[in-house]
């Protein structure tokens, strides 16, 4: 058992820190403050390869390993968690499931233009009455000659409102239930596809989160992504291997929140002495710590299971966000507990930390369903 990064992985993790640390963090707080989009940052980023993590080099990506996306992932959530889940949209659910169920002119369609960050891909299942039940679908597409017809609404589509390319669940055939389902390419400047509300959001406020309202949207049959009838199948399959990458940016928040906060109890004084001299402070510390490890351990575990083709990755991948998002909320709350009432100042980065962890318990797939992932897998064994 090897725990050693590869050389490869290893100039991934220098080339992404150095990036953040000198591209990403020095206008982090500013973007927050302004819910402000970084596209020259993500226009950076393609230049480097890291918009095509998951797309084949024949297509134009840098077709890294799991392990590799995934220290891509925390190395930007570690300053910046909104520009994080920016990238990890766009590559896992959005260029990924048209790599695994796209048709080859479908990639060479897509890929390409979304790995070169000219198009920027979203991904839209969830809608209104439909967060956590994922089949309970209201979006309908019926196929008329040579197009199908979208109607409804999607909530929280992450990136849709500067998406160029979405990946669209909806009902085919609502007589099989689950199984009518079908997974759509949709172009957003198709007629009939607009953005709706944009969501002014607790946290990652500089990633852009809106509703997408299909009325009348005629999209062509060969949008049709997979066979029809298989869209849930295409979502979960997609879902099971990005919740890696949540666990992966929950492990960089938290990561980022800790050096905030040792930083600070080195630096703060109270009755004499620095805080970080008073047990009480170390222990939070070391807890702190040894948590992080952990989890960034269980995230590397799951991306490993991936890459050697784990056919029960949904509980590796289930366990490391469920571990490393419920880790994030509880460290970045440390962190803010270890800064006092400076913690509660957006003068401190450790504040935006705290907000930004919140949703990773909740967003593709809650802490509650996890569990549920994780226990039906055990049982079946």
């Amino acid at each position: 058992m090897n725990f050693n990064l590869t050389e490869d992985q290893q100039l991934i993790r220098e080339t992404i820190r150095d990036f953040a640390e000198t591209e990403v963090w020095p206008g982090a707080a500013e973007r927050d403050r302004e819910s402000r989009f970084p596209r020259e940052i993500l226009a950076k980023l393609a230049e480097l390869g890291f918009m095509g993590c998951l797309v084949p080099e024949v297509l134009g990506g840098s077709g890294i390993d799991s392990i590799s996306y995934a220290i891509t992932i925390e190395e930007l959530a570690r300053v910046d968690a909104a520009l994080a889940v920016t990238v990890a949209v766009h590559n896992s659910v959005a260029c990924f499931p048209i790599r695994k169920w796209g048709t080859e002119e479908q990639k060479k369609k897509y890929l390409p233009d979304m790995a070169a960050g000219q198009v920027l891909g979203a991904f839209a299942l969830t809608e209104p009455q439909a967060g956590s039940d994922a089949a309970n679908q209201k979006t309908r597409a019926v196929r008329r000659g040579d197009h199908y017809v979208l109607d409804g609404v999607k909530a929280w589509c992450t990136n849709a409102p500067e998406a160029g390319v979405i990946i669209v669940m909806a009902v085919t055939d609502p007589t099989r239930g689950a199984k009518g389902i079908s997974a759509f390419i949709v172009e957003k400047d198709t007629p009939g596809c607009t953005i709706g509300t944009i969501e002014d959001k607790m946290g990652l406020r500089s990633s852009k989160t809106s509703e997408l309202v299909l009325e009348d949207c005629a999209v062509p049959a060969e949008n049709l992504l997979g066979p029809e009838g298989a869209g849930l199948k295409v979502a979960l399959s997609v879902l099971g291997a990005s919740r890696t990458g949540i666990g992966a940016q929950s492990v960089g928040i938290a990561q980022g929140a800790y050096e905030e906060a040792l930083k600070y109890a080195k630096m703060r004084e109270a009755f004499g002495k620095t805080i970080a001299e008073f047990q009480a402070i170390q222990f939070m510390l070391a807890d702190m710590a040894t948590r992080i490890e952990a989890a960034r351990l269980l995230v590397y575990l799951a991306a490993f299971r991936e890459d050697e083709g784990e056919t029960r990755l949904a509980r590796y991948s289930s366990m490391a966000k469920l571990f490393a998002s419920e880790m994030a909320n509880e460290v970045t709350g440390q962190a803010v507990q270890i800064h006092g009432g400076y913690g509660f100042s957006r003068e401190y980065p450790v504040e935006r930390y705290y907000r930004d962890a919140r949703v990773t318990t909740i967003y593709e797939g809650t802490s509650e369903i996890q569990r549920i992932v994780i226990a039906r897998d055990l049982l079946r064994e």
